[in-house]
């Protein structure tokens, strides 16, 4: 059968059941995509044939034994460089961790393996996932497939460019202030950002603890629900995980009916000048696709959205510093380090240079940014008052949830810019996250959906952004669903 690699997760399944192709020959398109594009997009620091091949055969062994399908058997699903798979590598894209391979699974890899989810391989990223583009990798560059000379978008840039390319079916990413809905919107795929909590962090090389939430990408709304219950729910190893966890029926047993009932608030905040041209339109072109399903729209307002810009880069890299402190030169030593032992160096010179080597120019500006904000006279007057703001801004959203149920702006103020335009100007790349920063503040899930389906011809894709109440994902992927649908 051809274009396997077209098919959606429950496509697929149903080909399984009916025995017209195997997990294993699905697989196998997959790795052939990869060899034939990668080698131009370079969105995988390491692809894991033989181990995909395995857990494919395993799928096929359900289905030969006639046993029920697991909700993800014999799907491809790319893992971003920054989530802990047992026995491979993790490097978060940085040559300061370029020799570790993980000792456990992350929460979310033991969830897929209960769910049957075949490990593609590993993708590119922002080192530490600091970064708006992907440009900040240590170890390549991975261009966006609507345009190889624009960057897919970061810091996930790698998940993106994977799915939006039909090398994977879905993919993890993480999300600090909209690391997954921002590569989403340049990339043209579907990119949700959990409630915090809802999907557990352990084995997730921290950024900003506070803000960090795993979530899948993949091309339609209903698979990003499907990977999304897979992962959620409760995780012993994280005291920060929650103990929600949905059904199937939660999420895809909803109507048209229940979802036209939602009303979706404009914010004027996210609406000013400032934004492209065609990102404007775009966002319109979805507004009154969605108010042809019959869905409410009001006014709301946000008044300090218009600084959680600033309070992310006071809080996030105060996290950065205390986060990134454990890789000292010593922990999760490289090789060269064993050099290093044998030169006459005191403790501190080998920290100095380890460190000095080993991160990039965006993480060591980071670190020195967090550490200053955190140092003494400064954290009354940085740290804690960004604190102050950052519940602000949850309480703006607390008020406007109070008169609507979902809300919708730009996922970015622009489309995909090119490789190279915005790096010697870390302020215009900061606001890349302008619209994406305020759900990570207030702990709220949030997605980007394209406005229409893009094929790799060259044209630009735009993204929407619906922000939700707090685990009230299933709201956000059924106006995908529908949205989809028109």
């Amino acid at each position: 059968m051809d274009n396997l690699t077209n098919l959606n997760i429950s496509e697929l399944h149903e080909g399984y059941k009916q025995k017209k192709f195997s997990a294993k020959e699905v697989i196998k398109n997959y790795l052939e995509n990869i060899k034939e594009k990668d080698g131009v997009i370079s969105a995988f620091l390491g692809v894991y044939e033989d181990l995909a091949l395995k857990q494919a055969k395993e799928a096929d062994e359900l289905i030969s034994a006639g046993k029920e399908l697991k909700s993800l058997s014999g799907i491809p699903i790319a893992i971003k460089d920054n989530i802990l798979v047992e026995g491979l590598p993790a490097t978060a894209s940085s040559k300061i961790l370029k020799d570790y391979i993980s000792a456990y699974d992350a929460g979310v890899v033991t969830k897929l393996k209960e769910n049957g989810a075949v490990f593609i391989g590993r993708t590119n990223m922002d080192e530490f996932a600091m970064g708006s583009s992907t440009e900040n990798s240590a170890v390549r560059l991975t261009r966006n497939p609507h345009d190889i000379e624009r960057v897919p978008g970061g810091s996930s840039g790698g998940s993106a460019a994977s799915v939006a390319s039909n090398m994977t079916l879905g993919a993890l990413g993480s999300d600090t202030g909209g690391s997954i809905r921002q590569p989403a919107s340049f990339c043209g795929v579907v990119g949700l950002k959990p409630t915090y909590g809802a999907v557990s962090r352990s084995g997730l090389i921290a950024m900003a603890s506070s803000l960090d939430q795993i979530g899948p990408f993949a091309r339609n709304s209903e698979d990003a629900g499907e990977i999304f219950l897979a992962i959620q729910g409760k995780d012993e190893l994280d005291n920060t995980s929650s103990n929600i966890n949905y059904s199937k029926e939660d999420f895809f047993g909803n109507n048209l009916k229940s979802t036209k009932q939602l009303t979706i608030g404009l914010p004027d905040e996210y609406f000013a000048d400032g934004t492209e041209k065609e990102v404007s339109l775009g966002i319109k072109t979805a507004i009154e696709k969605l108010k042809s399903l019959g869905i409410n729209f009001k006014k709301v307002s946000l008044p300090h959205s218009k600084y959680a810009l600033s309070t992310y880069y006071i809080i996030m890299p105060a996290e950065v510093s205390s986060n990134l402190a454990r890789f000292d030169g010593i922990r999760y030593a490289t090789k060269e380090h064993e050099i290093l032992g044998k030169e006459k160096s005191s403790l501190l010179d080998v920290y100095l240079k380890e460190r000095g080597r080993g991160f990039g120019v965006e993480t060591k500006r980071r670190i020195i940014l967090g550490t200053f904000v955190l140092s003494s006279g400064y954290y009354d007057a940085y740290y804690h008052k960004a604190q102050q703001v950052k519940a602000l801004i949850s309480q703006d959203f607390n008020n406007a949830f109070k008169e609507v149920d979902v809300i919708l702006g730009p996922v970015t103020p622009t489309r995909a810019f090119k490789i190279g335009e915005k790096s010697s100007d870390p302020l215009s790349m900061y606001l890349s996250d302008i619209f994406t920063i305020p759900a990570n503040m207030a702990g709220l899930p949030a997605i980007s959906i394209p406005v229409k389906k893009y094929e790799i011809d060259g044209e630009l894709p735009i993204g929407f952004h619906l922000v939700g109440k707090k685990f009230r994902e299933a709201d956000l992927i059924n106006i995908g669903r529908y949205y989809e649908k028109i």
